[in-house]
């Protein structure tokens, strides 16, 4: 699902235009970027955790010329699945998969 999905689909819930379906969807991602930004925790009961976790430096090579070379430390978004969402996801038949719906 994409953000103009997301906005799709709230506002044909008949509740909210389609241009206040945007500004909600705008305000929630902006407070959860700066929310992790922060290295806050962001817990939404029934679907998941999203937190910041750091990144250890770790020796890699440059593909191209095979040169030994080592990334840097660094912060990167991590989600956990909640119970809803993992028993949600349990249920799915295993030859299926979310890109299907589009095609």
């Amino acid at each position: 699902m994409t953000r103009a999905e997301l906005i799709d689909q709230m506002a044909d819930q008949g509740r909210l235009s389609h241009k206040q379906a945007d500004v909600v969807v705008e305000t929630i991602l902006h407070a959860m970027k700066g929310a992790i930004a922060q290295g806050d925790r962001i817990e939404i009961r029934g679907f998941g955790v999203f937190s910041l976790r750091l990144r250890r430096p770790r020796r890699a090579r440059n593909p191209r010329t095979g040169v030994p070379l080592v990334s840097a430390e660094r912060r990167a978004a991590h989600f956990k699945p909640g119970k809803e969402l993992k028993a949600v996801l349990a249920e799915m038949d295993p030859g299926t998969s979310g890109d299907d719906a589009r095609s």
